[in-house]
């Protein structure tokens, strides 16, 4: 079965002559003045793919524009105005507004954070599903990007990888959490926190970015592609939580660790000579940045296990298609 990049590939993907990037990359750039670019990215979420039908209202408008505010981090931008369509069952607003008044409490506390304006959108009735488009500006020419990979880079990672789809492992009943673990993965899960300060650093530091939404495997392998190199990474020196530890070497928690998605870190790389800036800013953000491999010539992606050996997973991440 094909997968949706796969999809994008074959149906959507086509050179563009009036904007600075065009589909590819974690958001478009539009040229704009003399000295800036529109950054450009849209997300959608819909109940029963991406989120449960119970899911609190509040956690959704929040992850809602957290998920589209983390493609706007790995482009090095700032965040500026978003659009918001809605398609709303009736039985969420027959009743009461609940729902919609604890939906837009979330997004806004998000958005009024960040000085972010929404600016326009749509409202329709049907199956629950969301859809931000966010726009940013970041200064021409400096937008990072998946395609600047170099061998010899290093391969870093932010924060923590694996809780949200430990999580997820649990309310599938794939893995049982004590309580106190469950409450620290679901807001993993729920209010991720996207790394805008960090990208708007790695600008002149990192040579390419991407953010980790469906799994490290499968967006380092988006990096390796653009820019047409391959990497090994050392799983061993992957950043995760206690509890994601404490269930290693279980094949669920690797997969978690590697493949899970939905922890909207960021993923970028640098010259190896850069490594004490980045251990600078790793100590100026209060954001753990972690050193996992390198990147090297040829193609494709290696994980490399505590005992040498090369870990094989059935797949590398989280597709529409295929899970």
């Amino acid at each position: 079965m094909r997968s949706e990049f796969d999809i994008i590939r074959q149906y959507f993907t086509r050179p563009v002559t009036r904007a600075a990037l065009g589909v590819g990359d974690d958001a478009a750039l539009i040229s704009t003045t003399a000295d800036k670019e529109l950054v450009i990215s849209v997300d959608t979420m819909v109940s029963g793919r991406h989120f449960y039908s119970d899911t609190a209202p509040r956690q959704l408008g929040h992850k809602a524009l957290a998920v589209n505010l983390s493609d706007i981090a790995a482009m090095g931008a700032i965040p500026r105005w978003v659009t918001l369509a809605l398609t709303l069952p009736k039985r969420l607003i027959e009743k009461n507004d609940t729902w919609l008044d604890e939906f837009a409490t979330g997004f806004f506390a998000l958005a009024d954070s960040y000085q972010i304006e929404l600016i326009g959108g749509d409202t329709t009735c049907g199956p629950l599903s969301i859809s931000v488009q966010i726009i940013g500006e970041v200064e021409k020419g400096k937008a990072l990007l998946r395609s600047g990979a170099r061998p010899g880079d290093d391969i870093w990672i932010s924060g923590q990888l694996g809780d949200a789809a430990l999580a997820l492992a649990h309310e599938q009943q794939h893995i049982t959490l004590a309580s106190d673990e469950l409450i620290r993965c679901l807001t993993a899960l729920h209010a991720p926190v996207a790394r805008v300060e960090l990208g708007r650093r790695l600008i002149n530091l990192a040579h390419s970015a991407i953010d980790i939404s469906d799994g490290l495997m499968a967006d380092l392998t988006h990096i390796l592609d653009c820019s047409n190199v391959s990497a090994t990474i050392d799983i061993d020196e992957i950043s995760c939580s206690h509890i994601l530890r404490r269930y290693l070497p279980q094949p669920i928690a690797v997969s978690c660790l590697l493949t899970g998605g939905d922890d909207y870190e960021l993923c970028f790389t640098a010259a190896t000579r850069k490594q004490e800036e980045i251990e600078n800013l790793s100590l100026q953000l209060a954001i753990p940045l972690t050193r996992i491999g390198t990147i090297r010539q040829g193609k494709g992606l290696t994980v490399m296990n505590s005992d040498g050996s090369v870990i094989t997973l059935e797949t590398r991440g989280y597709d529409h298609f295929r899970t």
